[in-house]
């Protein structure tokens, strides 16, 4: 087993493909992330203060969020690489494992989120769509850019996430729907899609209602995760499971609330498609004549970072750079102009002949661009145009000229090297072999971490459901929970039972919460509406927090009045409303989970009538939640 991983490796680590992949993963994932925290901010005083807005245990972590914030946006963009990926696995860490998002808000892939980073940080993604592209570029300004040619990549960086983020967690994933009833009766997805707590705002009764279309997507989804490490890479099907895969992620993304699980999946299969694509798709974009000839100083610094700094924006290459020493004197354009003429200012020649100077010139390279005409056209308008022609003149009148000789071109700078450069880039055969052992060692550990989070919650735990004993299943399990603990919290390796039957058995009533307003009438907050779904922005973990956690088949009274509290204090305030003079109802409805399928489901469980079984009433930062103790049996 060993000699066959070996050898499939070292195939993937000497096979090299464009960093594009690599590239757009890195910008979804910090999009991603920086979305999350933008979350996070909004839901501040919900999810971190024991009373929200009435009691702030924690004041500093709105300037942390705001810092990881900035962190993910650097990671989007590439900035620093390495650095913004370190400080953006710290953050995760620290927030999921040591705030209250751990225990009462888990977004349901923070885990996963914490995995996919720690593989970024071993991956080629600075070597694409990426600020430190243009960074190791501005290093050395006198060299040309056209000789920046896109980076080749080994496919081993490519190969082992895919296997452990998106392999691992599927074949768990199958394991767990063995047990599950619904599951096994083909309605894994039909069954949470009729739950009114879980969909999103798009209506798809329809597809609810065809019964065997809902059962074969649910065994597509069972046969797919058991057998994705088989085939994912196979010359015919691979392109099979990247559209099954990638449907299912999208279908999770649009149909529940839980949105960033559904994109923080779908995400990872831009490293699964063929890197061709990527290559076919640029050379469409690309024009295929520039539509612009823009004159530089080759002997001015700031005029060549200039140069390589638009370049490297200039995605459609749209845009033609030359030096104007070398080449402005073949434009018959530009003979009207002197030498010094040409080396004061950027000049272009556009299709028609046009020349621009100045600020016309910058103004025209944006409109060529395409994607950031709209400045073009704004720095041109009356007033704009003078006020950018000020201060371009004070820049290049002031400048400075050097003399580049040989020096400028040879002595080539470097920026520090990522942890992929490390690993990856060996090109010594004895070098690639034993870096192919040393991956392939970890690889087998990070395997039988996961074997051990697989065989412990999978199935032993499930068995003992079951009332099958093991006299040595304590202590084994008391080992495989401090394995598990450390490998979830720094890797990510975790179960993976996500809307099992032990989730949905006896999931039969729905709780919202409503308030009485100055006229003595009945409103609802904007939290669950009067059909039974969280309204948006009340997805994610915070969708998380009500619909499993406070909202369970056997409700704990003390936590349903923890987040009843918190829930009637941040939205209560959010919606301007007084607490003290305001009396909130707690209001219930009854709705099936069965796991036989049953036409129009959705639809019953959306119209049941609700029926008021408590009361809250606030008194400064003190609350009386008034609920029957027979709350389950009601």
């Amino acid at each position: 087993m060993y000699k066959f991983l070996f050898n499939s490796f070292l195939e993937a680590y000497k096979q090299q493909i464009p960093a594009t992949g690599a590239g757009l993963f890195r910008l979804f994932f910090g999009l991603i992330t920086f979305q999350e925290t933008l979350f996070l901010l909004y839901f501040n005083h919900l999810i971190f203060d024991p009373i929200p807005y009435l009691d702030v245990e924690f004041p500093m972590i709105y300037f942390f969020t705001c810092l990881w914030a900035l962190v993910a946006l650097s990671v989007a963009v590439g900035y620093r690489c390495q650095q913004s990926l370190l400080a953006n696995y710290i953050f995760w860490i620290v927030f999921v494992h040591f705030t209250p998002m751990q225990r009462d808000f888990d977004g349901g892939f923070d885990l996963f989120m914490i995995g996919a980073n720690f593989f970024l940080l071993f991956m080629p993604v600075d070597k694409a769509l990426a600020v430190d592209g243009l960074r190791r570029k501005l290093v050395n300004p006198f060299k040309d850019y056209r000789q920046y040619q896109s980076e080749q990549v080994s496919y081993l960086s490519y190969y082992l996430p895919v296997i452990v983020c998106l392999g691992f967690l599927y074949f768990d994933s199958a394991v767990h729907k063995l047990f599950a009833e619904h599951w096994r009766n083909g309605l894994g997805g039909w069954l949470p899609s009729s739950m009114p707590y879980y969909v999103s705002a798009l209506d798809l009764s329809w597809m609810l209602n065809l019964e065997a279309l809902q059962k074969a997507i649910g065994y597509i989804i069972i046969v797919f995760q058991f057998t994705f490490l088989l085939f994912f890479r196979h010359r015919y099907l691979k392109f099979v499971y990247i559209a099954v895969g990638a449907g299912l992620h999208f279908g999770i993304a649009i149909s529940f609330n839980i949105y960033p699980f559904g994109m923080g999946m779908l995400v990872f299969y831009v490293l699964l498609l063929p890197p061709q694509w990527y290559q076919k798709i640029a050379s469409r974009l690309q024009v295929e004549q520039p539509r612009l000839q823009v004159f530089y100083d080759e002997q001015c610094p700031l005029c060549n970072k200039t140069v390589l700094t638009l370049n490297h924006f200039d995605i459609f290459s749209a845009v033609e750079f030359k030096g104007a020493q070398s080449y402005a004197r073949d434009y018959p354009a530009l003979n009207n102009y002197t030498d010094q003429q040409l080396m004061q200012d950027l000049y272009a020649v556009d299709s028609q002949g046009r020349v621009y100077e100045g600020v016309a010139t910058y103004a025209q390279i944006l409109i060529a661009m395409r994607y950031c005409a709209i400045i073009g056209y704004l720095m041109k308008m009356p007033g704009i145009f003078n006020s950018a022609q000020k201060v371009y003149r004070k820049i290049a009148d002031n400048r400075g000229r050097v003399s580049c000789d040989a020096s400028c071109v040879v002595a080539e700078k470097q920026l520090p090297a990522m942890f992929y450069d490390r690993f990856f880039t060996q090109t010594d055969a004895k070098q690639i072999k034993r870096y192919t052992h040393r991956i392939t060692k970890v690889f087998c550990l990070l395997f039988l971490l996961q074997l051990n989070s697989t065989l412990h919650y999978g199935v032993f735990y499930r068995l003992q459901e079951n009332d099958v004993q093991y006299p040595s299943s304590k202590l084994l399990g008391s080992i495989s929970n401090s394995v598990i603990l450390t490998t979830q919290s720094f890797i990510g390796i975790t179960p993976h039972a996500l809307y099992m039957h032990d989730h949905f058995e006896g999931y039969h009533h729905l709780i919202a919460l409503t308030y009485l307003d100055s006229s003595g009438n009945e409103q609802w907050l904007p939290f669950v509406n009067e059909q039974g779904r969280l309204l948006a922005p009340n997805w994610g973990r915070v969708h998380s927090m009500w619909a499993n956690i406070a909202v369970t088949p056997n409700i704990d009274h003390w936590r349903l009045e923890k987040f009843i509290a918190k829930v009637t204090a941040f939205w209560g305030i959010k919606s301007g409303l007084k607490l003290d003079e305001t009396r909130f109802l707690v209001k219930m409805k009854k709705i099936q989970s069965p796991s036989q399928w049953r036409p129009n489901l959705l639809r019953d469980n959306f119209s049941g009538p609700w029926a008021t079984i408590g009361s809250v009433q606030w008194a400064g930062k003190f609350v009386e939640i008034d609920l029957p103790e027979n709350i389950n049996n009601l």
